[in-house]
């Protein structure tokens, strides 16, 4: 991610800038203090140093150079501003305004003053001790300690006013550069607890992504159960119901003529539901829409169940007719034969229709009919009681499974209106 890679770059940076100071901080002092005594030693003849000046210049060297020896020593158990630290920088800082003192030119030792004071001491001795490093450097510049005369000590004067304006800015950059280095860090840090934060997110993802499928697995597997279930109720099941009752009407009857009409219309319903069970067992799709649209399928359907059932039925088709998606197409006729179904059985109808609207983006199935009608709540609470059938919430479910909707109008006496809306999804090319 950006973020890591931002964030493992950025803790780099900070990681090295802090090696190469505490290099600075560790080996600098011994670098300054041989530029400076080499350089202030060479030039002593120049500068007039007496033999006494020379000898003290050496033992302060070597004091320096012990002092700063022990001081690498003790600060591998002392990081951070501490009494010993603010002890090492006293020391070093009359080292260096003591050699200054000798020889100006050991200015170049003294300077070491102006770093480290935020590692050393603590905030409110910053400032004082910068102050008391820039008089070294302004001694050293104006010509030497003492400053000579009234001239003297106005350059030393002017030159420690320069020294002091560039130490406060120095300080107050310093002091800028802390607080983003700061910032930084604590950007840092939150980022790492972001990351972790967010990989623990991803995991928990991971593991419910997981889950789901699992989850989703299983409904697939039960909702293809139950829709096979409703496919064998509305399939063989209403063929089987449709060949007893024409049996039962042909061993009733004692006209042959009128015996063996019935006996046909079995023999045929009973080829009908041996091609629902053929096609069934490839892709459950209804018969009639292998070779033909809806809305002519739904009229055959109504047709025949006219024809079978004795019940005038016509049947209408409103707005333009496009090709369904089989999936549609499919669960709209299963609707329209259910619903005709149970009219059969239940409603004891003079009259039937069903209606397919095309309307924009969805497509309504009407099924009506003036039979006897019936109470839609006390019918679904008895429906919840009794075990097995597919009738309305067969019905319901295939709508929903489309991602439509079902609803049922029925007064006892004053028959019964079916409506299916489905979304309009096309016949795939």
């Amino acid at each position: 991610m950006t973020t890591g890679v931002a964030h493992t770059d950025g803790m780099r940076d900070v990681t090295t800038l802090d090696e190469r100071w505490a290099v600075f901080h560790r080996w600098g002092p011994y670098a300054l203090l041989a530029m400076a005594s080499a350089v202030s030693l060479a030039a002593a003849d120049a500068l007039g140093m007496t033999g006494g000046e020379r000898r003290a210049s050496v033992v302060l060297i070597a004091a320096a150079l012990l002092l700063q020896l022990w001081w690498n020593r003790a600060a591998r158990t002392r990081p951070g501003p501490s009494p010993a630290g603010a002890c090492y920088y006293a020391v070093r800082w009359a080292l260096g305004f003591a050699l200054t003192w000798l020889n100006p030119l050991f200015a170049f030792y003294a300077a070491i003053g102006y770093f480290g004071a935020e590692h050393l001491l603590p905030r409110r001795l910053h400032l004082p001790a910068l102050f008391a490093t820039a008089v070294t450097l302004a001694g050293s510049q104006s010509g030497g300690l003492p400053p000579n005369g009234p001239t003297g000590w106005a350059l030393f004067g002017a030159i420690l006013a320069v020294n002091a304006v560039l130490v406060a800015l120095f300080g107050h950059f310093a002091a800028l550069e802390e607080a983003r280095s700061r910032a930084r860090v604590e950007t840092i840090t939150e980022l790492e607890r972001t990351n972790t934060a967010l990989q623990q997110a991803l995991d928990e993802n991971a593991a419910l992504h997981s889950q789901l499928l699992v989850q989703a697995r299983e409904a697939g597997i039960a909702d293809e159960r139950r829709r096979l279930a409703a496919e064998i109720h509305d399939t063989l099941a209403q063929g089987l119901t449709g060949i007893i009752a024409q049996l039962q009407v042909a061993a009733n009857t004692p006209e042959p003529a009128v015996a063996h009409v019935h006996m046909d219309r079995a023999l045929a319903l009973a080829r009908h539901s041996l091609g629902e069970a053929r096609r069934s067992v490839h892709n459950l799709a209804p018969v009639a829409l292998a070779d033909e649209g809806l809305p002519e399928a739904l009229r055959e359907t109504v047709t025949e169940w006219s024809e079978r059932t004795g019940v005038r039925a016509g049947f209408t088709v409103t707005g333009a007719t496009e090709p369904l998606h089989d999936e549609v197409a499919a669960t709209l006729l299963r609707i329209a034969q259910e619903a005709l179904s149970n009219a059969a059985r239940h409603a004891r109808a003079g009259r039937a229709g069903v209606t397919l609207s095309y309307m924009g983006d969805e497509v309504t199935l009407d099924i009506r009919d003036d039979g006897r009608g019936f109470d839609p709540l006390a019918a679904r609470e008895r429906a919840r009681t009794r075990a097995g059938g597919f009738g309305l919430d067969g019905m319901r479910a295939r709508a929903e499974r489309v991602a439509g909707a079902l609803t049922v109008e029925s007064e006892p006496g004053q028959g019964t209106a079916v409506s299916a809306r489905v979304p309009l999804v096309r016949h795939d090319p």
